[in-house]
């Protein structure tokens, strides 16, 4: 297929509804972690996060499974093998009266939502390339980021007018809704010509490609630095603000509003990646959100949480400089490894998955009394990444030897 430069409305707005079922499956469930957490007999709120952090894990090992297959079968029909392992975990999770079982459906519920996670930046990869793929990356991921501004909310609403059950039935209504219009309007991007035929070593080949690519690998390590520590703060945000700050009514909207933060930052880079390009925009980004993070353990080292205007100031801050990082740093993974697009942005979300949930699950673990732990984390995460942003310039600039 012939790269393009202009942009496609339909296609974006298609792409965009695919990743914000991925994210309405995520935080419209936030309000009712408590409420599913009493129903289901959980003891300890803590526990409460794996229902956020579990989804990741199997979105991880799902885009692993599926993102190669459609480089062997094509990107429309593993989209819809992923609606239907989606459905019946869903399923699962509505008729369970088992926290572990709950926790198994959510994991599948994360393989499911692997395959539009996965596809659409591979179809995206498919049809742009260079700092114009950047671009629209950059528009998709702004939608996907700003579905939590009324996710939370949306949750609220559903509980308020029925029960946490709503929230699940809603999910499937609005998920059938999107792949109904996907079959009628998207063509396959994957041309039969460009398929990699199915082997029994597909995976192993694809790793072996991808490792190729220095850049592929670094930036994946990157996203999994940012994804894990930002992955923190979905999975403790409820407890920070419900319980830290006794704010539980106004939780969805705080919450609202710091998602607008980040979906206004990734709007900017929509804007200034093809002008400034996707490294230079990533790498002072990433210098931004170790500076911010660092800036508040040095002020309030002693684990005294600042007033909520303060946390709520910092946190704009920082995830307005998570909106330059989110959708660059997937671009610039996948700049190298177009051919192999399915498993390149399967490798890159697999990794950085699977490095960002025990991430969280440690870090959330220290979030109980303080927000300090949070920041922390991500200043830690934010400096390795800035290394290895640094790393990849000096090698990048270093004169060839010969």
């Amino acid at each position: 297929m012939q790269k393009t430069t202009h942009l496609k409305f339909e296609f974006v707005a298609l792409m965009a509804s695919l990743m914000s079922i991925v994210a309405l499956t995520i935080d419209a469930l936030l309000p009712a972690l408590p409420e599913i957490g009493t129903s289901l007999g959980v003891t300890n709120p803590n526990d409460n996060q794996l229902l956020i952090t579990m989804i990741f894990l199997g979105i991880g090992f799902g885009q692993l499974i599926l993102g190669p297959l459609s480089d062997c079968f094509g990107r429309k029909p593993i989209v819809y093998v992923g609606f239907i392992i989606f459905i019946m975990a869903s399923a699962l999770c509505l008729i369970t009266k088992s926290f572990e079982i709950m926790i198994v459906g959510r994991v599948l519920q994360g393989i499911g939502l692997a395959a539009p996670r996965t596809i659409t930046i591979s179809m995206i990869r498919d049809s742009y390339e260079g700092d114009y793929m950047a671009k629209i990356v950059s528009i998709v991921v702004m939608f996907f980021i700003l579905v939590p501004v009324i996710a939370p909310t949306l949750g609220t609403f559903l509980i308020h007018l029925f029960n946490w059950k709503a929230i699940f039935y809603f999910n499937l209504i609005f998920g059938l809704i999107i792949i109904f219009w996907f079959w009628k309007r998207q063509p396959e991007t994957l041309e039969s010509e460009n398929r990699i035929p199915f082997t029994s070593h597909l995976y192993l080949d694809g790793f072996k490609e991808f490792i190729k690519y220095p850049e592929a690998v670094a930036f994946t390590l990157v996203s999994g630095f940012i994804t894990g520590s930002f992955m923190v703060y979905l999975s403790t945000s409820q407890q920070i603000f419900e319980q830290q700050y006794n704010m539980a009514e106004m939780f969805p909207y705080i919450f609202a509003s710091l998602s607008i933060s980040i979906g206004l930052a990734t709007f900017l880079n929509s804007t200034l990646v093809v002008r400034f390009g996707m490294w230079r925009i990533a790498f002072i980004s990433s210098i931004a959100y170790s500076l911010i993070s660092v800036l508040y353990v040095l002020l309030f080292f002693s684990g005294n949480n600042p007033s909520i205007y303060v946390l709520i100031t910092f946190f704009a801050l920082q995830f307005f400089a998570v909106g330059f990082l989110f959708g660059n740093l997937r671009a610039l993974a996948m700049q190298s490894v177009g051919h192999i697009a399915g498993i390149g942005a399967a490798l890159n979300g697999f990794i950085s998955t699977v490095m960002a949930v025990p991430i969280a699950n440690y870090i959330g673990g220290f979030v109980k009394t303080s927000v300090l732990p949070l920041f922390i984390g991500f200043s830690i995460f934010g400096i390795l990444s800035v290394i290895v942003f640094y790393m990849l310039k000096s090698k990048t600039s270093s004169p060839a030897t010969v």
